[in-house]
Parts: C-alpha cells; sequence; structure tokens
C-alpha cells in the first residue's frame, strides 16, 4: 500500500482529479495502518517499553512533518495550526484513546489494572507542558494576544523538550518497570520470532509508510479546508481531521491492547503520544517561525481552555485508583462528542 501511494504521488493526478483525490485519501489510511503493522513488527523485536516509544514517536515525526510543511507553505494564515493540531490531538488523545480502551476494557473484563505511578509521571509531565504551551500564552503581558514573545517561545521549547526527556528517562530506565504491562493469559498468542530481514524489512517499509503519508496529507488538506469552509464549518475542524488522521495508528495499537487485556500498553501509548505531541511538536515548530520569522499563536480561548482543563481533570480521577471500569469510558467519550459539537457549533 505505501508503494502503490508512493505512484499515485508521484503521478501528479492528486492536484488535477477529484476521484484522484479520493483514491489518495484511501490509501493514505492504508499507509497509516502499514505503519502501524511495521512498527508493531519492530516493537515486538525490541520489547516494551520500547516499541510504544517507538510508535509514540513515529506518529509525533508524521505529525510535526505536516504541521511545519503546512506551516512554511501557508506562513502567517497558519500561525494558529500548531495550537489546533496540538489542541485537537491531545483532546482526541485523553478522551478518545482513553476513553474507548477504558469502555471496551471495561465492557469485556468489568475491571483492568495498570500502574499508578505510571500513569501519575505522565499525568505530571503532561499537565506541564500543557500549562507552558496552551495556557500561559493567553496570559503573559510581553506581547498582547495569544502570543509568546521570542525569548518566551525558546523557554517554552526548552521546557517542553526537558520534561519530555525526563519522562523518557523514567519510562526506560528509572522506573522501567511501572511501565511494563503485568503478564496475562497468552495462550491464544501466536509466539513469532522477529527475524532481523523481518525487522530490517519493517524498518524500511516504516520509513516509507512515514514519508507517503506525510506527502498525502500535504496533498489533501487543501481539500479538506476547501470542504469544511464549503460547509461554512470552522477552519479549526481542519485541524482535528488532521490530527485524527495522524493518531490512526496509535488509536488502533491502544484499543487492540485494551482488547487483548493489556491496558497497561494502552496507557503507555496514550500518554506517551499526547507528551511527545506536544513535547516534540512544539519546539520544532518554534524554531521554524523563529527562522521563517512566523508569529505562531499559541494560546487557548476560555472554551478550549475549560475542555482541555475537563478532560485533564476527568482523565486524572478516572486513572488515579490503578482499576478501569465503562463508567470511566463513557464519560470521557462524553467529553470527546462535546469537544467536537462545540467546535463546530461554537
Amino acid at each position: 500500500m505505501p508503494l502503490l501511494a508512493c505512484l499515485v504521488y508521484a503521478s501528479g493526478l492528486i492536484h488535477d482529479s477529484g476521484v484522484f483525490q479520493a483514491i489518495a485519501g484511501v490509501l493514505l489510511i492504508l499507509s497509516v495502518l502499514s505503519a502501524v503493522h511495521h512498527s508493531e513488527i519492530i516493537a515486538h523485536k525490541v520489547g516494551e517499553p520500547y516499541g510504544t516509544i517507538i510508535l509514540a514517536l513515529a506518529v509525533t515525526i508524521i505529525e510535526v512533518s505536516v504541521i511545519v510543511s503546512l506551516m512554511i507553505s501557508g506562513g502567517e494564515k497558519t500561525a494558529a495550526l500548531a495550537r489546533d493540531t496540538v489542541y485537537s490531538a491531545t483532546m482526541l488523545i485523553l478522551n478518545g484513546i482513553v476513553g474507548l480502551c477504558l469502555f471496551i476494557g471495561g465492557l469485556k473484563y468489568r475491571e483492568q489494572q495498570f500502574s499508578v505511578q505510571s500513569v501519575i509521571i505522565g499525568l505530571v509531565s503532561l499537565v506541564s507542558i500543557l500549562v507552558f504551551t496552551l495556557v500561559l500564552p493567553s496570559f503573559t503581558s510581553s506581547v498582547e494576544g495569544p502570543y509568546y514573545s521570542t525569548q518566551q517561545l525558546m523557554f517554552a521549547a526548552f521546557a517542553c523538550l526537558v520534561v519530555y526527556g525526563s519522562y523518557i528517562l523514567a519510562q526506560t530506565v528509572r522506573h522501567r518497570e511501572a511501565f511494563l504491562t503485568a503478564a496475562v493469559d497468552d495462550e491464544h498468542e501466536d509466539d513469532h520470532v522477529v527475524t532481523k530481514r523481518a525487522l530490517m524489512t519493517s524498518v524500511v517499509f516504516l520509513i516509507v509508510s512515514l514519508v507517503i503519508v506525510v506527502m498525502l496529507a500535504k496533498s489533501i488538506s487543501p481539500t479538506i479546508e476547501s470542504v469544511v469552509v464549503g460547509y461554512d464549518l470552522p477552519k479549526s475542524l481542519v485541524g482535528i481531521i488532521i490530527a485524527a488522521i495522524i493518531l490512526l495508528p496509535e488509536g488502533i495499537a491502544a484499543i487492540v491492547a485494551a482488547k487483548n487485556n493489556k491496558l497497561q500498553t494502552s496507557l503507555n501509548l496514550a500518554l506517551g503520544s499526547a507528551l511527545s505531541t506536544i513535547g516534540l511538536t512544539i519546539p520544532a515548530v518554534s524554531i521554524v517561525c523563529y527562522i521563517y520569522d512566523i508569529n505562531i499563536s499559541l494560546g487557548l480561548d476560555v472554551v478550549p481552555l475549560i475542555l482541555l482543563t475537563l478532560s485533564v481533570f476527568t482523565v486524572m480521577l478516572s486513572l488515579v485508583s490503578g482499576r478501569s471500569n465503562v463508567v470511566y469510558g463513557t464519560v470521557l467519550l462524553t467529553n470527546l462528542v462535546a469537544f467536537i459539537y462545540l467546535v463546530i457549533f461554537p
């Protein structure tokens, strides 16, 4: 599928034909699924928690590449694109991915257990970088509006990297045991051995999948935006659609893990993805904005800020006990519906 997507993109017909744009959209989704497949093979070889980190980083690379390419080509018109996409991704992860995992796991197993320590480490880190990137810019006084000054933007980027680096250190070295999935009944699981050849093949095709996803997303994003504007919908909905496409690999992987009674893996994916989405995207975008002299809008308005606070608070209360149930998932999914509804009908 990624190779076929590359051929369609190289043909140049995407820009001239609505049919080929539809085909490109289908191939984009199939390429995302290909990226999931190959990243899971790599994860199976390297083990946990490195597997979830690889998938989170792969998805973040997609997101950063799409945002940066669109900002470079769009200039000042895309000043709020990074904020909208990062905010949308965070809301989709906390309410959508976590909510679906808790809901599906709760339906199938009634209760699932996970490490409270790993969740606390992730949520503490997430709250810190959310405040630095999406909250404070609306309240600082150096620059009027939801903007940082250049010095403040560089500090926020540095703070994101420090917090995310600390989280990765805890996940892989200092507190690695807290992020490992407890042994479950794997009687029906195949114990496949990943050969060196299979590993190298997956590495190559993961890179190909990520590259073509970025290129296709960039190519069809103007069409998505024109459709959204054509139906008199807010342009911020474009950020939600792009974020949803980008998060498909992790969303699928997390839901499958929850269905297999590995909620710890699901939470590692979700919280790790939220952290990498902000902790790596904002520094990368900050550098691009500095180089191209783009004034990036980061601070949220009142309603998005309230919804973000509600989401973080609900996730904290849902995960504080180390046990999940279907009610927590239902509440989070309700938050997700409210988020999308209020974007369409502000």
